[in-house]
């Protein structure tokens, strides 16, 4: 069986750093590996327009963002196909068959789908749309028979529900579809980075994201206004690590050469919350050194980023190589779905066969 990729993110603005380590970071680094055969990278507009219905230029003009933030930070057009959803219409096929196999009550049950609509509080009531999230998700994951889902935590409930719809319909019309499998990141900080304020997701409607494309001195002011212990008023007294966020994005970021660069007085992270929880250590120092880290990693992303901001139309013939493949690869499975549906009729010559001659007897 060849080992396939889905990931991708909806387009509602830029991408964070929260995004970075939760999957993108992992994508480059799957991509690199050469252990795959095919990844599709998906920008999921149709998706963000479940909850943007009334902005469509939002989602039309972050559709680019997305894409530069894919390109600078390492995503290579020539090892993944990055694609437009709203530009796969099979996906929109596959999701009303889909709809079929799953209650209304199995949907209200989904722990992410509850999250979500709380954040949100539509008023006026919740989109049907924007409802029946993980139904499109199952669709856009299994349109391709992806193997691999590198997502974070927040997103194991989707692929449960995914995965449940894939033996429902193995089960009625034949094994047809693949069970995919996710991918966490391999560090605990990274599966759900918190907001510069501490809050425990890191959102843009919260305003607490470091974006990837942040200018350096964005980025040290929003590292200067993190959230740290509330009872760490004076150097000399012991710090806390829970709930610092500081030390959250020290977990997820850093490595023992960043203090050989940056803070040649310790050697290793240990060694610096040791000293933070003992006392003596400022959150000044701290954030400094978290601001020299975080720098050091988007410098080289903002650099590509600018390169790429001056090659738009190159960016959009990216995006149409990369969505034909997909479409391709999606005709192929919709066909084989329409097949095990028993609803390919014009392909199905036995059954206008058996038909033709049926008519006949009964004509004679």
């Amino acid at each position: 069986m060849e080992k396939v990729i889905l990931t991708g993110d909806r387009p509602t603005g830029k991408l964070h750093i929260g995004h970075y380590v939760g999957s993108l970071r992992r994508r480059v680094e799957l991509q690199e590996s050469g252990e795959y055969d095919k990844i599709f990278i998906m920008i999921a507009d149709a998706q963000a327009l479940t909850d943007n219905a009334d902005n469509p230029e939002k989602i039309r003009q972050n559709v680019i963002e997305v894409a530069l933030d894919y390109l600078s930070a390492g995503i290579d057009p020539e090892k993944s196909n990055i694609f437009i959803q709203s530009a796969v219409p099979e996906l929109t096929e596959l999701t009303f068959y889909y709809m079929n196999l799953v209650s209304v009550q199995r949907l209200q049950r989904n722990p992410t789908v509850k999250t979500e609509l709380e954040m949100r509080k539509f008023e006026g009531g919740t989109p049907t749309g924007f409802f029946c999230y993980p139904i499109s998700q199952a669709a856009d994951i299994t349109l391709f028979k992806a193997t691999t889902v590198p997502v974070g935590e927040d997103q194991k409930p989707m692929l449960e529900q995914t995965n449940e719809i894939v033996r429902r319909f193995n089960h009625i019309y034949g094994e047809t579809l693949v069970e995919p499998k996710i991918l966490l990141p391999d560090n605990a900080a990274c599966m759900r980075l918190p907001g510069t304020d501490g809050k425990a997701k890191m959102s843009k409607s919260l305003g607490n994201c470091i974006y990837l494309s942040d200018t350096a001195k964005e980025l040290k002011k929003k590292v200067n206004s993190m959230y740290t212990d509330p009872e760490h008023i004076h150097i000399e007294q012991p710090g806390h690590l829970e709930g610092n966020t500081v030390f959250t994005y020290l977990d997820a970021f850093c490595n023992d050469d960043d203090f050989t660069k940056f803070l040649p007085e310790y050697k290793t992270l240990d060694e610096l919350k040791d000293h933070y929880t003992r006392g003596g250590l400022g959150d000044g120092t701290c954030k400094k050194f978290l601001y020299n880290v975080l720098n050091d990693r988007l410098e080289p992303i903002r650099q590509r980023r600018h390169q790429w901001e001056q090659r738009i139309p190159d960016v959009y013939d990216i995006l149409r190589r990369g969505t034909e493949a997909a479409r391709e690869r999606g005709i192929k499975t919709l066909n084989e779905v329409r097949h095990a549906m028993r609803i390919d009729y014009f392909d199905d010559k036995e059954l206008i066969k058996q038909q033709t001659e049926m008519y006949a007897k009964l004509n004679k």
